[in-house]
C-alpha cells in the first residue's frame, strides 16, 4: 500500500494543507466550471452525435466528427478555424507545422519571450546542424529576453514599426527555464501595443500546459495563431495522440495545405478510431486541468513548509499553467524525488528512474511519466536536467487525489534519507 510507504509526519502535514489550500481549489473549482460550460455549450452548438465517433480510415473524406472537433477547438481557443489531427504528434510537432508552413525564405521570425524551449532550438536553427532547420533554409531569427519577467515593450514596439517582420512567438510557459509562466492579461496588453503599430505581423502563442487554466485563451485576446498538444490540457488524459494549431482562416488554410498537401488542406487525413478519445478527451479536459493546478498547488505548500527553495510558483500564486518547479539542492534529491513520483505512478511503477541522455535535450535528464500515454504530460509526471541548481519541473495529476499520493511518496524519499 503506497499511503503505508508515506511518512506519518507528511500525511498530517497534507491534512493541514487541505484546510489551508481551501480558497485556492474553490477558485479552481470556479474556473473549472466556467470552461466545463464553455465546452459542454461548444458540445450542444455542433450537435455532436454518436456517428460521429466512426472509425474513418484511408484518405478521410467526408469525415464529420473531424470537422466538428476542429470547429469546437476553434470556439474554445478564440479562434476561426483549427486543424486538430493524430498525424500532429506533439505540441513541438506543431510548433514546426506553423513555422514551418507560415515562414519561407527571407522572412524574419522574433521569440518575444527569450531563447526558446530546448526542443525548438534545433528547429530554428539555434543549436544543432539539421538541413531542415528555419535558418537553413533563409529565415532570419531574432530574440527580446524578458526583463524582470515583463516583455520589453518599448524595444519591441520600436522594432516592429519597421514592418519587415513576418512572425512574432509567445511562449506562454516557462520551459526549462528560471522565468515565471506569463499571465494572459500581460500577453493581452503586449498584443495591444504591437497592433497600434503592426497591423501585418503574425503574432503567434505556444499555448502548451495553459489551456483552461483561466477563463481565456490565446485567441480571445487577440493571437493569430495558437498551438498545442493533445497529449497536455485538451486531451484531458484520454487522448492518447495529437496536437493542434488554431487561429485566423488563412493561416490555417496554409498550415493545413502543409500538413497534407496544396489542394487538399483540411479535406482529408483520417483520425481512424481516434474522434472518440479525442472528443471525451476535450470533455474531460476541464477537471483533469483542475486535478493538475491543485496536485501543483499542494506540491508547492508541502515544499514550501519543508524549506525548499525557490519553490515556483509559491502555493498561493496566481498560475496560468499546469507547470510546478522547486530547486532541490543537490542531484540525489532531484533522482530520489523524481523516483517516488514513478514509483508511485499507475504504469511502469516498476521502473528504476536514472540520468540518461534525451533527444533534442543538451543535457541528461531524468524524467518520472508512468502514465497510460507515452509522454503525456497531463497524467502526473517530472523532469528535470540534471545540471545546478537541481531545478524539478512537474505538471499534470488526472486526479488530485492520485496527485496527492505520489507527491507524498516523493517527498518522503527526499525527507527520509535526511
Amino acid at each position: 500500500m503506497i499511503i503505508e510507504e508515506i511518512d506519518s509526519k507528511l500525511l498530517e502535514m497534507s491534512k493541514e494543507a487541505d484546510v489551508a489550500l481551501k480558497d485556492i481549489y474553490e477558485e479552481i473549482d470556479d474556473i473549472c466550471l466556467y470552461n466545463s460550460n464553455r465546452i459542454l455549450t461548444a458540445f450542444i452548438e455542433n450537435k455532436v452525435s454518436y456517428s460521429d465517433f466512426a472509425d474513418i480510415n484511408g484518405y478521410g473524406n467526408y469525415d464529420t466528427g473531424r470537422d466538428k472537433l476542429e470547429s469546437m477547438f476553434a470556439s474554445i481557443l478564440g479562434c476561426e478555424d483549427a486543424l486538430v489531427r493524430p498525424q500532429i504528434m506533439s505540441g513541438t510537432n506543431a510548433l514546426w507545422l506553423a513555422f514551418s508552413s507560415l515562414l519561407k525564405y527571407g522572412d524574419t521570425m522574433i521569440s518575444l519571450t527569450g531563447t526558446p524551449y530546448d526542443s525548438l532550438q534545433e528547429m530554428i536553427g539555434l543549436c544543432g546542424d539539421s538541413s531542415q532547420s528555419l535558418s537553413k533554409h533563409g529565415v532570419k531569427y531574432e530574440q527580446f529576453d524578458l526583463i524582470n519577467n515583463e516583455f520589453d515593450t518599448d524595444a519591441i514596439v520600436k522594432r516592429l514599426k519597421e514592418n519587415n517582420v513576418k512572425l512574432v512567438e509567445i511562449q506562454r510557459s516557462r520551459g526549462y527555464s528560471s522565468r515565471l509562466s506569463l499571465k494572459l492579461d500581460k500577453i493581452e496588453a503586449l498584443i495591444k501595443e504591437i497592433r497600434k503599430v503592426n497591423k501585418d505581423v503574425i503574432i503567434m502563442v505556444d499555448n502548451c500546459y495553459g489551456e483552461l487554466v483561466e477563463r481565456k485563451e490565446p485567441g480571445h485576446i487577440g493571437a493569430d495563431i495558437v498551438v498545442g498538444s493533445l497529449m497536455k490540457n485538451l486531451g484531458g488524459g484520454v487522448a492518447s495522440t495529437g496536437g493542434y494549431v488554431a487561429g485566423r482562416n488563412d493561416l490555417i488554410e496554409m498550415v493545413a495545405d502543409r500538413l497534407t498537401a496544396p489542394g487538399i488542406g483540411k479535406e482529408q487525413g483520417a483520425n481512424f478510431n481516434l474522434n472518440n478519445s479525442f472528443f471525451k478527451g476535450l470533455f474531460m479536459a476541464p477537471n483533469a486541468v483542475k486535478s493538475a493546478l491543485k496536485t501543483a498547488v499542494f506540491s508547492a505548500y508541502m515544499l514550501e513548509k519543508l524549506g525548499y527553495r525557490n519553490v515556483s510558483p509559491k502555493y498561493d500564486d496566481y498560475r496560468t499553467d499546469i507547470i510546478q518547479t522547486v530547486e532541490l539542492g543537490n542531484k540525489d534529491n532531484l533522482v530520489k524525488f523524481t523516483q517516488g513520483i514513478q514509483e508511485s505512478s499507475p504504469v511502469d511503477s516498476f521502473v528504476h528512474v536514472l540520468p540518461a541522455p534525451m533527444p533534442g535535450y543538451p543535457f541528461d535528464e531524468v524524467m518520472a511519466c508512468g502514465g497510460f500515454t507515452q509522454g503525456s504530460t497531463i497524467e502526473l509526471s517530472a523532469d528535470a536536467p540534471v545540471i545546478e541548481p537541481y531545478t524539478l519541473y512537474m505538471q499534470g495529476g488526472l486526479s488530485y487525489e492520485y496527485g496527492k499520493l505520489s507527491i507524498l511518496l516523493a517527498l518522503t524519499k527526499i525527507t527520509k534519507k535526511q
